[in-house]
C-alpha cells in the first residue's frame, strides 16, 4: 500500500511520555513510540518530530514557583530537549539515524538549527529531531512544531494524543462527546477546541498546513495513518 504523505511532522506531548507515571520519562512508553516511528521510517517517510518537556518541567509552572515567565519558559525549552535526547535514542536503538537541532545553541550534544540543513537530512533519510521550542519565550511547542513544519514543507502535522481525535468537549470526562471526522481551522478557534494553541492553529490556517489528530498509545497506528487509514480527525 502507498503511504499518504512523503514527508510528516510528528508533534508528541511531553506528558505522553510519562505514560503512568508522574512525573518524568517511562522507558516502555518511550520504546513504544520510537517503534511506531521506525516502522514508518522504514516505509521511506521522511519524518520531523517535535516533543514537549511538560513531563518534567512547564513554563506555566514557574510563576507558582516564583519564577518569572521568562525563565520559566526558557527551563521548559530546556526540557524538550532532554526529551528528544532520549527519543533519539530510543530511535537509533530501532536502526534509524537521527539528527537533533536545536532553536537555541548547545554544540556539544546538537546542531543548531538551520533550515536547509534539516531538510537536507531529511532528503538523506534522516529523522530529525526539533528541540528548544521556537528558541523564544511565550511560544508553545504546538507553534514551534507547526513552524518547523511549514519550514522543512511537510505535507502534514501529525498530533499524537491518548485520544481517537477531536471532540467537542473532553471525551475522557464525557462519555456523550462528539467526535469530529474533519473539522475546520476556524471551527477549532471559535469552539475554543484544544487541539493545540491558537497561534499554532492561525500558522496552519494561513500556511494551508492540514493537522492529524491520532491516538499515539494504540500500537500501530502511526502507521496506518501514513497509509491513509480514517482514524484521525482532519483539521484543514
Amino acid at each position: 500500500m502507498r503511504p499518504a504523505y512523503k514527508r510528516v511532522m510528528l508533534k508528541l506531548s511531553g506528558e505522553s511520555l510519562m505514560g503512568n507515571q508522574e512525573f518524568g520519562i517511562n522507558a516502555q512508553v518511550l520504546k513504544s513510540f520510537a517503534e511506531d516511528v521506525a516502522q514508518v521510517y522504514h516505509r521511506g517517510i521522511q519524518i520531523g518530530i517535535v516533543i514537549g518537556g511538560g513531563n518534567i518541567f512547564r513554563g506555566s509552572q514557574a510563576a507558582e514557583q516564583g519564577i518569572e515567565k521568562v525563565s520559566g519558559d526558557y527551563m521548559g525549552m530546556l526540557a524538550t530537549v532532554i526529551n528528544s535526547i532520549a527519543f533519539q535514542n530510543a530511535l537509533e536503538g530501532f536502526g534509524v539515524p537521527t539528527r537533533l537541532q536545536t532553536a537555541i545553541q548547545m554544540q556539544q550534544i546538537a546542531e543548531p538549527f538551520i533550515r536547509r540543513r534539516a531538510i537536507r537530512h531529511l532528503e538523506k533519510n534522516r529523522v530529525v529531531l526539533f528541540g528548544a521550542g521556537t528558541g523564544n519565550p511565550y511560544f508553545t511547542t504546538d507553534t514551534a512544531a507547526v513552524l518547523r513544519a511549514i519550514e522543512i514543507e511537510a505535507d502534514v502535522i501529525i498530533k499524537g494524543t491518548r485520544v481517537d481525535g477531536v471532540y467537542d468537549s473532553d471525551p475522557e470526562k464525557n462519555p456523550d462527546a462528539k467526535r469530529y471526522d474533519t473539522i475546520s481551522y476556524q471551527e477549532v478557534l471559535n469552539k475554543q477546541l484544544k487541539v493545540m494553541d491558537a497561534t499554532a492553529i492561525a500558522l496552519c490556517h494561513d500556511n494551508k498546513l492540514p493537522i492529524l489528530v491520532f491516538n499515539m498509545n494504540q500500537k500501530g497506528n502511526l502507521l496506518r495513518l501514513i497509509h491513509g487509514d480514517p482514524i484521525a480527525t482532519i483539521v484543514s
